[in-house]
């Protein structure tokens, strides 16, 4: 059978260029559709189940990591995994990133002769045993995270750790030091700052909140969710090895994504 591909890109005329491209470098490649945001990549990722992905980092809705990211958590065991491509505006140092986590990626505009190369990569790949997409996704995430990577997306804050959340209840501001924070969670356009007794609302997005935060006091659990690892009472695994958190003083379990299992697998 022929290898199928998606192409993740809210670019249009990028998007289409590197389908044509694809055409002259690999012309048995199949490329089934054209995503124009990271939420209908996911969508088509799951229903069309292509051999291969080329995920654009930065998308609306979701972008390229996160789309990975997603995508590992609802494969079952045993399910074909794509391969994936990022393609990618970032500097140097984000492309280091890449080749740490053994990763392949095209920088914008694709060159031609790089574009042959990751072809062959890719072909080789295919013909090779499958590897675990959350292993992989996870240790992007964790290179992508250590020291002076953040400087590539520009988020990173220059004047330290955040200290202190200002966030909206009611008609008032609260100014809530972050040592108070039982976990962050994504809410539509929000941010949801839950405390142990209180919940407020910033219009930080978590991606960039993530960035400012202590990198000793929290930990991302899930794309929408980061928590303060003082709070956490015990990491519980069901009989499907889906593991949850029980935190000290809320009453609510906080589901763990797949892809960051394993830091919690000796607690």
């Amino acid at each position: 059978m022929k290898p199928r591909a998606l192409i993740a890109e809210d670019e249009p005329l990028l998007a289409q260029s590197l389908k044509a491209a694809l055409g002259l470098a690999w012309p048995e490649l199949q490329v089934i559709a054209l995503a124009p945001n990271g939420i209908e990549a996911l969508r088509l990722a799951e229903t069309e189940r292509p051999d291969v992905l080329f995920l654009d980092i930065r998308m609306p809705g979701l972008d390229g990591l996160e789309v990975a990211a997603e995508l590992a958590d609802r494969l079952s065991a045993g399910e074909p995994v794509p391969r994936i491509v990022f393609v990618t505006a970032y500097d140097e140092y984000a492309l280091k990133a890449f080749e740490l986590a053994a990763v392949d990626y095209l920088l914008k505009p694709v060159a031609p002769e790089r574009l042959a190369k990751a072809v062959e990569r890719l072909q080789a790949q295919l013909a090779a045993p499958q590897e675990d997409l959350a292993q992989l996704v996870a240790k992007l995430q964790q290179v992508m995270a250590a020291p002076g990577a953040q400087a590539a997306g520009g988020t990173a804050p220059a004047e330290g750790p955040l200290r202190i959340v200002r966030a909206a209840v009611g008609n008032t501001v609260r100014m809530i030091p972050v040592e108070e924070v039982c976990y962050f969670q994504s809410i539509d356009k929000y941010t949801s700052v839950v405390t142990r007794d209180a919940e407020a609302l910033i219009r930080t997005p978590l991606k960039e909140l993530l960035a400012q935060l202590p990198p000793d006091q929290f930990r991302q659990i899930h794309r929408g969710t980061v928590v303060r690892l003082a709070e956490i009472a015990a990491a519980v695994r069901d009989d499907a090895g889906r593991v949850s958190l029980r935190l000290k003083q809320r009453k609510e379990s906080l589901p763990v994504s797949r892809v960051y299992a394993e830091q919690f697998r000796q607690m």
